[in-house]
């Protein structure tokens, strides 16, 4: 029996295909996330939609230890910092929980993590960065 799941953000995310659906501007050459209309680094109007690269470096991490408000998933999570391999810096869900078994300059891999599940049962995932070789 497969678990139905869907994104907290269809237009940003597909956990299926784990592609995170960001902006590109030709007229800076640099991509962007979230997209938006417009290029956030010059205003240019000639954003395209592009796909981001799925592996990262680690930067800056943290726990987080007590649940935001209206949030219902596990707790503790990671939070922090990653540089895809595009060079764009994304703050981001950390799937490792514990910042003392990370190191700066960890290798990262995008995954879809579980944030919540619906009443109906269908498990609600965002996107996440794990150390690269993690299972997910």
């Amino acid at each position: 029996m497969s678990t139905t799941r869907r994104s907290i953000a269809p237009d940003l995310f597909d956990p299926d295909r784990l592609v995170l659906h960001g902006g590109y501007s030709p007229t800076s050459g640099l991509h962007h996330f979230p997209r938006f209309a417009r290029c956030p680094y010059t205003g240019a109007d000639d954003v395209e939609a592009a796909e981001l690269p799925a592996t990262a470096t680690l930067w800056l991490w943290t726990a987080v230890t007590a649940a935001p408000p209206g949030y219902t998933g596990a707790v503790p999570f990671g939070f922090g910092v990653v540089e895809l391999t595009n060079g764009l810096r994304l703050i981001t869900r950390i799937t490792e929980p514990d910042p003392a078994a990370l190191d700066a300059g960890t290798p990262m891999q995008l995954v879809a993590d579980v944030v919540a599940v619906d009443d109906d049962g269908t498990e609600v995932v965002s996107w996440a960065f794990a150390p690269a070789g993690d299972q997910q």
